[in-house]
């Protein structure tokens, strides 16, 4: 297991930029995310990690080794791509061992390991079976043997989970987190799903266009977003425009056209005067008056999902969305009154890019 820093890494296609000025670490037996949109840089970072394109600039440790002269079959390091990669000519057990034996490992210990590794997936039952065999989530399950049986310092995974149903990744996740857990190994995961991140990850690096825009973890990132992308990309989120008043103890103060809202500073250096924005989860809005934060809206629309109801307010100018568990069995209607507020602590005051 082995730690790895990114320190100043840049991936240039000609003269299209895909990754500029990337730092972040990785801890030992972490389970890190790179999240972000199509497009942002994330797979570009993890084949540079793999050892399958060099970074135009910057070095990439494991550890406090440099890696970039090294090449991918010298850096230990496991892939579980999107599309699973089995061979289709051979059984579950010989894909599961194909690394084992470019490795010059013995059979005996191909052996071994080969039944170590199927019954850490839960797969020993199929060893025998043909890839075409298998469903989807079989077969992702194969492919994250074959790189755990190398015994890699660093296990890489690029989206493994888009090309399956929604209640395949469900179990999924769940089978990568505990695989995590038992093995302790050290893994990279790259997905565009915020709820595979949030749910999944020890800390997460949220990308866009090349650039890390934060990094931390999940409750964290999504809790208090350092700009306006990460709020909006990581989760649902209402954008009240206006302008700083007053800042004290972290707190600020924000002139709205629905009155003076109280939230939580970013971090960023803010100063009164600042035309910015006050960031509110749909799940933070309460219902009833308060006495801090509340805003006199109308119903517009209205969704039952079971457990959850989510509204569409109209508050002047805003539209605002609230989402409430356990609904009531009577909701407010279109047209109808209603007043929301939120917490001090509920609320994010961010820079307006306009």
């Amino acid at each position: 297991m082995v730690g790895v820093t990114l320190k100043g890494v840049a991936k240039y296609y000609g003269e299209t930029m895909a990754v500029k000025d990337v730092s972040f670490q990785v801890g030992k037996g972490e389970l890190f995310f790179l999240l972000g949109p199509s497009g942002c840089g994330k797979t570009t970072i993890l084949r540079m990690m793999a050892g399958f394109l060099q970074p135009d600039s910057g070095s990439i440790y494991f550890d406090d080794r440099p890696i970039d002269d090294v090449p991918p079959h010298r850096r230990n390091t496991g892939m579980v791509f999107q599309n699973y990669a089995l061979w289709p000519h051979m059984n579950v057990a010989e894909n599961v061992a194909y690394g084992l034996r470019e490795r010059k490992v013995s059979r005996q210990e191909r052996e071994l390991r080969v039944g170590e590794a199927l019954e850490t997936v839960r797969m020993s039952a199929f060893r025998d079976r043909m890839p075409n065999q298998l469903s989807g989530g079989q077969q992702q399950r194969i492919a994250l043997a074959r790189a755990l049986v190398i015994e890699p310092d660093v296990v890489l995974l690029d989206e493994p989970l888009s090309n399956l149903d929604a209640r395949l990744r469900l179990d999924m996740r769940e089978e990568i987190r505990r695989i995590h857990d038992e093995t302790g190994i050290t893994m990279v995961y790259v997905t565009h799903d915020q709820k595979e991140a949030l749910s999944m990850a020890d800390r997460m690096a949220v990308m866009s266009m090349g650039h890390v825009q934060q990094v931390g973890e999940p409750r964290t990132v999504y809790r208090r977003p350092q700009n306006r992308f990460v709020a909006e990309f990581v989760g649902e989120a209402n954008m009240i425009a206006g302008k700083l008043l007053s800042l004290r103890d972290g707190t600020g103060v924000v002139e709205t056209a629905l009155g003076e809202l109280q939230a939580r500073i970013a971090g960023q250096s803010l100063t009164p005067g600042r035309p910015v924005v006050c960031m509110v989860r749909p799940e933070c809005l309460r219902s009833g008056p308060a006495a801090l934060n509340e805003i006199a809206a109308l119903v517009s629309s209205s969704v039952y999902l079971g457990d959850v109801e989510q509204y569409v307010l109209a508050a002047g100018q805003e539209r605002l969305l609230q989402v409430r568990a356990n609904p009531a069995p009577t909701p407010p209607g279109p047209g109808q009154e209603v007043s929301v507020h939120f917490r001090p602590e509920d609320g994010v005051i961010l820079p307006r890019e306009d």
